[in-house]
């Protein structure tokens, strides 16, 4: 079968030189909350590496959405320097995304300027915080605020804006039983919890109009009892479906609860505690050095790991639909999209090497990458800017060992 990968794609009003995508991977490069000369350069890389479409990640759409202080915050006076980006990734032949979210109870008192709020009261363990429920007013407000970015993405020159709903963020929290505990029309049936996410979406393809895409990165499963089944995740997959969204990106996991579920492989807990800042995250040490393999466990990972459970979405639905999970090869890009999927999207591939697009199409089909998922690149971005140990110097001893156990398959990190 000749390969589509490198055949444009028509995504809702826009058209992608290939089918592929940088995911929207947290970058941790916007110190301040506003674009850096780093998340120019990163972006601008991947571009002129050949990538279809390049996803500035994870920006809030307002104050309480921050949860990282090297997290874009969405706002007017950081419009000018995200239209610097955006002329610069279309110069160099590709489109630019940005995914819009909102943490909701991820993030502390000292980060977003507030009370954490959620879905409902309670307590997040892995913060740590209490919690506090939002009001149904704030609700209102709050599904305004994500229109209110999309103009603004619209005025820095963004094609796409990808809506965050899954991994255990705020619209996450909405639809699974394990966030939502409420009492009233957005909790308890499955038709009550998305409705947030309704709302949200149906502000979002107005906003958006006839110019801009509109894509959701939703989950299959959360991945733990007593949170969203796959049943229900397609249940959810389908109500984005006749809202009319340009596609789905399938992805699972919940970062608060399931984060390798997300990502696969192991987290190298000795490279997160070491990049921690003792003095504010004295208690996250402590706790990784003790229990860290417990709080953060181990799934294996393998290449396209996402597969088989994204072609029973694929089954269910008729919108394109983009993959995303563990893609470093050709071969596996290629046995995806001739699997039904439209688009393909990576990112610890393209931290790896910007270029791998352009290798790929410069090299025959067997072509792969050199990322072998240490994920160093994960457990630094939670404190530094995300960056491959291939491009960092000097690096202390008990993290090169731990790379090169991760690297040759032995999960089980000591």
């Amino acid at each position: 079968m000749e390969s589509l990968l490198f055949t444009p794609y028509q995504l809702g009003p826009i058209t992608l030189r290939n089918r592929t995508i940088r995911s929207a991977a947290f970058e941790n490069m916007c110190y301040g909350n506003r674009p850096s000369q780093d998340l120019f350069n990163y972006h601008t890389s991947v571009a002129k590496g050949g990538i279809g479409m390049t996803t500035i990640a994870y920006a809030a759409v307002n104050r309480s959405g921050v949860s990282f202080n090297g997290q874009l915050w969405m706002r007017e006076e950081i419009i000018p320097e995200l239209k610097t980006l955006t002329d610069a990734i279309h110069a160099e032949g590709s489109k630019a995304s940005i995914q819009l979210g909102h943490c909701g109870n991820m993030t502390h008192f000292y980060t977003c300027g507030c009370m954490p709020v959620g879905a409902s009261t309670g307590f997040n363990l892995y913060s740590p915080t209490l919690v506090r429920g939002l009001k149904k007013y704030e609700i209102e407000s709050l599904v305004k605020d994500f229109g209110k970015a999309v103009h603004l993405a619209r005025k820095a020159g963004f094609d796409c804006v990808e809506i965050h709903a899954g991994h255990g963020y705020l619209i996450s929290q909405f639809l699974s039983p394990y966030t939502n505990k409420r009492k009233d029309e957005y909790g308890g049936s499955l038709e009550n919890r998305m409705r947030f996410m309704r709302l949200v979406i149906t502000e979002v393809i107005q906003a958006a109009g006839n110019d801009i895409a509109v894509v959701v990165k939703t989950n299959m499963y959360d991945g733990f009892k007593g949170g969203m089944t796959q049943p229900e995740c397609i249940q959810v997959a389908k109500t984005l479906e006749q809202l009319g969204v340009h596609a789905l990106v399938l992805s699972a996991g919940f970062v608060s609860k399931a984060p390798m579920a997300v990502m696969r492989g192991a987290m190298p807990i000795k490279t997160l505690a070491h990049y921690m800042d003792i003095k504010s995250f004295w208690w996250l040490k402590l706790g990784l050095h003790v229990a860290g393999k417990w709080m953060i466990p181990t799934v294996p990972f393998k290449e396209a790991y996402f597969l088989e459970e994204a072609k029973q979405f694929r089954a269910e639905l008729s919108l394109p639909l983009i993959y995303v999970g563990g893609l470093v090869s050709r071969t596996k890009i290629d046995e995806v999209l001739n699997s039904g999927f439209e688009l393909v999207q990576m990112a610890r591939a393209l931290v790896h090497d910007p270029a791998f697009v352009n290798n790929m199409k410069e090299s025959d089909q067997t072509y792969r990458n050199g990322c072998k998922h240490s994920n160093y690149c994960i457990a630094r971005m939670y404190t530094l800017e995300m960056k491959c140990h291939h491009c960092v110097a000097n690096l202390p001893k008990q993290i090169e060992k731990e790379i090169n156990m991760a690297e040759s398959g032995k999960y089980d990190i000591k």
